[in-house]
C-alpha cells in the first residue's frame, strides 16, 4: 500500500516553496513554519519521448511528427530535433535532469515508458502506434541516475506480457503505466485477469489514464472510463487514476462521478493531481478537493513536461481564487516543479499529498 504520514498544514508547503524559490517574498507574507525536507517530494507522473536517435528504440509516427503537437512537445521538453539527432534521445532525459536539479521541493521523478498498440499476434503494431518509449531505454536511464525512477509500460495484450512484467520488476520498475485510449487496452477485459494478478504478485501499482485524452491525434475515450477499472480493483491491484478522471463523461455521467463511486468501494484506489491546474482544467482541482472520498487518496504528479508551458499552466488563470500578490509570487518561480507545487498548494492541495512517504518498491 502507499503509506501516508500526516504532518503540518497546506500553508507550510506553500510558504516553504515561496520562501525558497522567491527571495522577493518577505517573511511577513510567509509565516515561519517547520521546513519540508529539501527535495522530499516525488513526482509520480513524468514523461519522456524520442525519435529513435542514438539507438534509444523510441519512435514517433510520421503522422504525429507532421502534427502541430510534435513541435509543442519538443518545445516543452526543451529540445530541438537537431539536438536529438546530434546527441541522441538521451538529450530529453538530460534536459529533465537539469531542470529537476534546480528544484527545491521535488527530488525524484517517476519517468514513464509508453508501450504501443499490439496486433492480433501479440506483437507491437508500429503502424497503429503514434509514440513508443521502450522499457529498456527508461530502465537504463533510471539505473544510471538515482533521481529518476522507472515507470514501466506493458500492453497486456502482448503475448509475453507477464514475462515483460517480470523483467520490469527485476529492473527496478516502481509502477506500470497505461494510456488505454491510445494503446487500445480495455481494462474491463476478463482476459486481463492473469495480468492483474501478476501486478499484485509483483506489488506493482497501475497508473492509468482516466477520462478524456487529447494529447494524441486519435483516442478511444471509452477505454478510459473509470468504471472499467473495477476488474483490476476486484483482483486487488493498487490503481492510481491519472488526472482523477476530471474530463469527459460516460453514459451521460461525468467521469469524476464514476471515479468517486469507485473510491468509496475500493481502498486501493488512488488518484494523481497531474494536469489539474491546466487552463482547460482550471476548475477541476477544486472539484476533486470538495469530495471527501479523495481525502488521503491523492498523490502528486505533474504530467511533465506540460507544466513548462506557461500558456497552459499559470496562476494568472485564478483571478478570484488567488490574491494578486500570490499570483505574482508564484509566477515568478523559475523552476517548473517548485512553481507547480506552489500553485497547487495555494489552491488548497492538502498537506498529506506533500508529505506522502512513498515505498513504491514495496507496494
Amino acid at each position: 500500500m502507499i503509506k501516508t504520514r500526516y504532518s503540518w498544514g497546506v500553508a507550510g508547503i506553500a510558504a516553504l516553496c515561496l520562501r525558497l524559490a522567491i527571495p522577493a517574498v518577505g517573511a511577513a507574507e510567509a509565516p515561519l513554519l517547520p521546513p519540508l525536507p529539501p527535495k522530499s517530494i516525488v513526482d509520480l507522473h513524468g514523461h519522456i519521448a524520442g525519435i529513435g536517435a542514438g539507438g534509444s528504440g523510441c519512435f514517433v509516427s510520421a503522422a504525429m511528427q507532421r502534427n502541430v503537437r510534435f513541435g509543442a512537445f519538443l518545445r516543452a521538453f526543451g529540445v530541438t530535433r537537431e539536438e536529438l539527432e546530434r546527441e541522441g534521445d538521451v538529450r530529453v532525459v538530460t534536459r529533465l535532469r537539469e531542470r529537476l536539479a534546480g528544484s527545491r521541493c521535488v527530488g525524484r521523478v517517476v519517468v514513464l515508458a509508453l508501450d504501443g498498440v499490439v496486433d492480433e499476434r501479440g506483437e507491437l503494431d508500429r503502424g497503429r502506434t503514434e509514440m513508443y518509449v521502450p522499457n529498456e531505454f527508461v530502465a537504463a536511464q533510471a539505473a544510471a541516475h538515482p533521481e529518476l525512477l522507472f515507470g514501466a509500460s506493458v500492453n497486456p495484450y502482448r503475448r509475453d506480457a507477464l514475462e515483460r512484467l517480470e523483467w520490469a520488476k527485476a529492473h527496478g520498475a516502481v509502477l506500470v503505466k497505461w494510456l488505454p485510449s491510445v494503446q487500445h487496452i480495455d481494462p474491463a477485459d476478463p482476459r486481463l485477469i492473469p495480468f492483474y494478478r501478476k501486478l499484485v504478485e509483483l506489488r506493482l501499482p497501475l497508473l492509468t489514464h482516466t477520462g478524456r485524452e487529447r494529447a494524441f491525434t486519435a483516442a478511444d475515450d471509452a477505454l478510459c472510463d473509470p468504471a472499467r477499472l473495477r476488474l483490476a480493483l476486484e483482483q486487488g491491484v493498487t490503481v492510481i487514476a491519472a488526472h482523477a478522471a476530471t474530463q469527459g463523461s460516460y453514459e451521460g455521467e461525468p467521469a469524476l462521478d464514476r471515479l468517486t463511486r469507485l473510491m468509496r468501494e475500493y481502498p486501493r484506489l488512488y488518484a494523481d493531481c497531474s494536469s489539474l491546474t491546466q487552463l482547460n482544467k482550471r476548475t477541476h482541482l477544486a472539484r476533486v478537493l470538495a469530495r471527501p472520498e479523495f481525502r488521503g487518496r491523492l498523490v502528486y504528479g505533474t504530467d511533465y513536461p506540460l507544466p513548462t508551458m506557461r500558456a497552459l499552466v499559470s496562476p494568472w488563470y485564478y483571478p478570484w481564487r488567488l490574491s494578486w500578490r500570490q499570483k505574482r509570487a508564484i509566477a515568478a518561480i523559475e523552476n517548473l516543479w517548485d512553481r507547480d507545487v506552489a500553485l497547487k498548494a495555494a489552491l488548497g492541495l492538502p498537506a498529506e499529498v506533500w508529505t506522502q512517504q512513498f515505498s513504491l518498491r514495496e507496494n
